[in-house]
């Protein structure tokens, strides 16, 4: 019953043409025009490597965030309602859910990293591109709980308002487009416990042959338990509502 649902899901995301467009086509855009304006050289290989992690990272914490619309979509049109009927317990559909949002910011992230590779001549280890991906869908988790924490709380047009500001303000905090050594003091340390900067370091480190550190994880680690809690509370609030 779960498999089947996420599947449901996961076809149902993809065939979203807003999805497609700016989930997946806008970040790799943004990449390209940010890394061929600028510096060139050992200078400009460095940024286009930092650039594809930053926008790379972008792309998947908008994706995921995305997932909270879908879910504004079905309480509206009462598909969530229709869940709540079926042998699904609450921990099963907020999990599919959550998974089918993980799954969905792969091509985000790949198409980004594709561009690197293809345009922009980045060159890693192979098994640095694969910790790369595999690093930053693991890493996405948080900004999923914090979408369906918005969608289960949310009208539709407000949680579509409310996940666009979210994805701007973490990345820009987070340092997605611009270095955050380029920051005033108070908002580089601002931006170092921020969850989109510890989110993206997981792809920094690894572009630079290293593990991420363990301050980094924990950073998100806490930011995945206090979204995780916003969501339950949420999804609790929402079955009185539906």
């Amino acid at each position: 019953m779960v498999l089947d649902y996420l599947r449901l899901e996961i076809r149902r995301t993809l065939r979203d043409t807003g999805f497609v467009v700016l989930g997946i086509g806008m970040p790799v855009l943004m990449y390209l025009l940010f890394t061929n304006l600028g510096a060139s050289g050992e200078d400009g290989a460095e940024w286009k490597t930092s650039a594809m992690v930053g926008m790379a990272a972008y792309g998947a914490l908008g994706a995921a965030l995305g997932t909270g619309g879908a879910v504004a979509d079905d309480r509206s049109s009462g598909w969530l309602r229709q869940l709540r009927v079926t042998p699904l317990t609450p921990r099963q559909a907020v999990t599919g859910r959550a998974l089918s949002g993980s799954v969905t910011v792969l091509p985000a992230i790949a198409s980004v990293l594709t561009a690197g590779a293809l345009v922009n001549g980045v060159r890693m280890e192979a098994w640095q591109w694969a910790a790369l991906v595999l690093l930053l869908w693991l890493g996405a988790l948080p900004f999923t709980m914090l979408g369906l924490g918005n969608g289960y709380r949310l009208s539709t047009q407000v949680t579509g308002i409310a996940n666009m500001l979210c994805t701007m303000g973490l990345a820009i905090v987070g340092g997605l487009w611009f270095p955050a050594d380029l920051f005033p003091d108070w908002l580089r340390t601002v931006s170092a416990y921020s969850p989109a900067h510890s989110f993206a370091d997981l792809g920094w480190a690894t572009t630079e042959g290293a593990a991420p550190g363990a301050g980094t994880v924990a950073v998100l680690l806490a930011w995945l338990v206090l979204f995780g809690a916003y969501a339950a509370h949420s999804y609790r609030r929402s079955a009185r509502t539906v």
